[in-house]
């Protein structure tokens, strides 16, 4: 009796060998973490995922994109400064869609509503909801990016208000030694979670990490880290249980660091992203909608064009969600004059068209005058 030893232990009888694995194993499984929690809690409904992705699906519309006019208030100096505008309240209400907070409790000069004004014009609300990067200690220089506390009450209070979306940027740049994986790893974990709790509030949450295109990096470089960098998103929006049919995804498009010597097409350009793309997006996301990362009014267009006419096989809808190349020319034309108010809106008018074009393929490049043409790149961009 001392010699035998327990079933399924090692050691015992020859007959008795691999007789218990079915037993291990049912009770890993007991003890593991998907067998005990598989789903969100509390779960989205079915009427709140098909509010959701209906939300979803009406913001990346054939033909439409977003406007991102959610600077915040210092940011907004960014924009005002060059043109001679003073960076006041009053401006900023006359200027700005995805909306700042104070912006969606602003009124128009006869007392209506911003975000009634908008809604009624059957155009979907949104708001940045992020308050900006900090400091990631551990790391050299990186950020992570704050706003987590309080988020799920404001985004009820949103919800209420008329908000249908939300945006929240997490903010990676590409050096020899960045991003670390401490750096994505926590910007991923960050995303996933802003995007969980959006959602039990019934509002559709844009994912976006964005990667600087400060640097001096080629497209092959910034390829590989735009890969590794969504691969991890779309893990941590699994492990959040994140319903991906609801959300929208705003990243950045490979291109190569602004201080890189080789220029590429934008043929080029669309091949890398959309390879990048498919390697890490799944299809079951609604779409994609691009950010500008500085790149000229004309060149944001040219590129999201060219994606559109990638031949390779595209699940998602690809739009654009750009600030400064859908407003620079407007802002240069306005100048916080009320007398230039039409030449500002019909400036707008046309990149939106151009954009709108673009998201479907169908843009023919004009050669722009000088101000779509010209750089929009800021170092270091936060806002």
């Amino acid at each position: 009796m001392g010699n035998s030893a327990p079933a399924g232990a090692a050691g015992s009888r020859p007959e008795d060998r691999g007789s218990p694995k079915t037993e291990t194993c049912n009770s890993a499984k007991a003890s593991s973490p998907s067998a005990t929690m598989t789903h969100q809690y509390p779960a989205l409904t079915a009427e709140q995922k098909k509010e959701l992705q209906e939300i979803a699906q009406r913001i990346v519309a054939p033909g439409k994109g977003i406007l991102a006019a959610d600077e915040s208030t210092g940011s907004m100096a960014k924009r005002l400064n060059p043109i001679g505008v003073e960076n006041t309240e009053e401006n900023r209400r006359r200027y700005r869609v995805i909306f700042f907070h104070e912006t969606l409790y602003q009124n128009t000069d006869d007392g209506t509503c911003f975000s009634k004004l908008i809604k009624d014009r059957g155009i979907v609300v949104g708001i940045k909801v992020d308050k900006g990067v900090v400091p990631l200690a551990g790391t050299n220089g990186e950020t992570t990016t704050q706003g987590l506390d309080g988020l799920s009450e404001r985004c009820a209070q949103y919800k209420k208000d008329g908000a249908d979306f939300a945006k929240w940027r997490c903010v990676l740049k590409i050096s020899e030694t960045t991003p670390s994986e401490l750096a994505i790893f926590e910007n991923a974990n960050v995303l996933a979670r802003y995007a969980s709790i959006c959602q039990q509030n019934g509002i559709v949450p844009i994912v976006e990490p964005e990667i600087l295109p400060d640097g001096d990096h080629d497209l092959k470089r910034c390829q590989y880290v735009t890969e590794k960098v969504l691969a991890a998103v779309y893990k941590s929006l699994s492990d959040h249980h994140v319903y991906l049919e609801g959300t929208l995804l705003k990243p950045n498009m490979v291109t190569a660091g602004h201080s890189c010597p080789t220029k590429y097409s934008s043929e080029e350009i669309a091949m890398a992203t959309v390879t990048a793309l498919r390697r890490t997006v799944p299809p079951a996301v609604t779409g994609v909608t691009f950010l500008s990362g500085g790149q000229s009014e004309e060149e944001a267009s040219v590129n999201l064009n060219a994606i559109n006419t990638c031949p390779l096989v595209k699940p998602w809808a690809l739009t654009f969600s750009y600030g400064r190349a859908l407003q620079a020319s407007a802002l240069n034309a306005w100048r916080g004059d009320l007398n230039n108010e039409k030449a500002a809106t019909e400036e707008f008018i046309k990149r939106a068209e151009a954009n709108g074009k673009a998201a479907l393929g169908k843009y023919e490049s004009s050669g722009s005058g000088a101000a779509a043409g010209k750089s929009l790149y800021v170092a270091n961009h936060a806002y």
